[in-house]
């Protein structure tokens, strides 16, 4: 039997059942669950993992994030006692009546152990270390030192290294993860004298008359490069991998697992820590990487749950998404091959219709906040786009189901027709039947006014497009013209140059101002005029083109930015 099915086969266990936040929020705990905590900068995600490790020890300890903690224990005291003395080594010099155990750099009495044990409160006390272990960053390097050998038959293993010297199915597969990472192995040497250190590189294999206590194979093994000389992203990634993956503690909290490492070895971390740790292990995660939460996301655990926290004040807001809503989101190719599922770490998010579009208001933004006050903070705001405004409300009510605040911005023609414009402002929360009857008599006026061409001007605009073509494969520019030309059969293109002023006057007018104003509270800030390229006409070009241009200009003072610098301070506002 391997290592890990040991661990899991043990009792006793102690697992958290609920979580109780400072906004009074109960989250129910199961006792296998990966948590994954995430949200934005100074939440509270690493102080709420602090709070569990502090709480289980200490009844009185005040967290200004967790109010309370709740567990469940496994395991009679008889159980618990044979547990411990299965593991723990026993002080030579303790009283016989009382012996002390020591493991893990604790120690503790016998009978304090079993007076812990039976505790009737959600508190371990003493037994706190034994069960819970929270890895911090220094640590996961510092695992990566050579501990001190043991006699494999008679000692208990005392750090997870150790773990790997008894146990070569279990080196084999954590070697296996480490080469997707670094396309290297890890190799423990089992003959190096009073340390047992780990070795990268390929791994040595034995000749015909060789195996592991050769001395030919030993000096080959030795001509690799140890572990513990790395840098800091093999030594953290291989250290999380050892804590996870051995060890007696039932619950464990990992504290920015993502620190050092890449994006593509976070996200197989992420991967990993839910895949390989033991069923019989409650892991708890902090993290504010996309990628780790990629490949958590990626593994498709139905023991996943994902908590977003937030500070409003002095409470932390939680919210517990659903894992069959995570499952669907994840499930859409907009969201997982995008960058919409990184608002989960920021306060909130714009989605636009374009890249540019958020190029554009991201500059203005930054310039904006540059010109202001020293002490005035950036808004944590995040630009995403979607591809269109077909896809706006997709994006807006996958951001809202996993509980981050989100705005959108469209182009003055999204109040061209009902659909997408109904769908967008309902994923907002805004009540449509309120905002139709401005939205028709607006749409009604533009409808009413000429459009730019005529059919028989039309006509001709076409025809003489397609008189231009003489290749065989037919031109993407033609093709392009063409939608340019039936655009401008109706009035709303011309409503997209021109934004707001193209309304009629009167009530018309009027009930464009109520419209954009009841959308803008709602959420959807529509382009007054008319589009992107509308906040500066002197610049010629288009899209891109357009705003690369543009982002060479002092964004903070040139006069014909003032109305774009208006518009973003309104998106700013939390």
């Amino acid at each position: 039997m391997d290592q890990l099915n040991m661990i899991e086969s043990q009792t006793p266990r102690v697992a958290i059942s609920s979580l109780t936040f400072s906004d009074g929020s109960d989250v129910p705990i199961s006792s296998n669950d990966v948590v994954l905590v995430v949200g934005p900068n100074n939440a509270g995600k690493s102080a709420g993992l602090r709070a569990i490790k502090e709480k289980l020890q200490n009844a009185s300890h005040i967290s200004p994030v967790l109010q309370s903690l709740q567990i469940q224990r496994t395991g009679t005291v008889e159980e618990f006692s044979s547990w411990l003395l299965g593991w723990t080594v026993r002080q030579m010099e303790s009283p016989p009546d009382n012996p002390v155990y020591q493991a893990l750099g604790h120690a503790l009495n016998r009978n304090q152990a079993r007076s812990e044990w039976q505790r009737s409160d959600n508190v371990l006390g003493g037994l706190a270390r034994w069960f819970c272990h929270l890895l911090s960053a220094d640590e996961r390097l510092q695992i990566c030192n050579p501990p001190g050998n043991i006699a494999l038959a008679r000692d208990n293993p005392s750090h997870p290294i150790h773990f790997l010297l008894r146990d070569d199915k279990l080196e084999s597969r954590l070697s296996s993860k480490f080469r997707k990472a670094f396309g290297v192995d890890l190799v423990v040497h089992r003959n190096a004298g009073s340390q047992v250190p780990m070795h990268i590189g390929e791994r040595p294999t034995p000749n015909a008359n060789e195996d592991r206590v050769s001395i030919s194979y030993i000096q080959k093994l030795e001509e690799l490069p140890t572990l513990h000389t790395q840098g800091d992203g093999m030594r953290s990634f291989a250290g999380v991998l050892l804590a996870t993956s051995v060890g007696r503690e039932s619950i464990v909290l990992i504290d920015e697992p993502e620190a050092f490492l890449h994006p593509p070895q976070a996200r197989l971390l992420g991967t990993t820590l839910v895949q390989d740790r033991s069923k019989e292990r409650q892991l708890f995660i902090a993290t504010h990487s996309t990628d780790i939460l990629r490949g958590v996301l990626d593994s498709e655990s139905p023991d996943v749950r994902v908590i977003r926290i937030r500070r409003s004040g002095s409470t932390n807001t939680v919210r517990l998404l659903s894992n069959e809503r995570i499952k669907e989101l994840w499930g859409d190719p907009l969201l997982r091959y995008s960058n919409i599922l990184d608002g989960l770490f920021h306060e909130s998010v714009v989605v636009c219709e374009a890249d540019a579009d958020c190029r554009f208001y991201s500059a203005i933004l930054d310039a904006t906040m540059s010109g202001s006050t020293e002490d005035a903070k950036r808004p944590d705001l995040m630009f995403t786009h979607c591809g269109g405004k077909a896809r706006l409300p997709v994006v807006i009510r996958a951001l809202r189901e996993v509980d981050v605040p989100v705005r959108a911005v469209a182009d003055f023609d999204v109040l061209s027709e009902e659909q997408p414009l109904r769908t967008i402002a309902e994923a907002l929360g805004i009540d449509w039947t309120e905002i139709q009857p401005d939205w028709r008599l607006v749409k009604n006026a533009v409808d009413s006014k000429k459009p730019d061409l005529t059919t028989d001007e039309v006509k001709a605009e076409i025809q003489e497009l397609l008189s231009a073509v003489t290749t065989p494969v037919f031109p993407a520019k033609t093709k392009a013209d063409i939608k340019t030309v039936l655009k401008r059969t109706s009035p709303w293109a011309h409503a997209k140059l021109v934004g707001k002023a193209f309304v009629p006057s009167g009530d018309p007018s009027r009930a464009c101002e109520r419209l954009l104003s009841n959308l803008q509270a709602g959420g959807l800030h529509v382009v007054e005029v008319g589009e992107l390229e509308g906040y500066v006409r002197t610049e010629g070009g288009h899209g891109p083109r357009w705003v690369n241009a543009v982002l060479t200009r002092d964004l903070a003072t040139d006069p014909e930015l003032e109305v774009a610098r208006r518009f973003v301070q309104a998106l700013a506002v939390v």
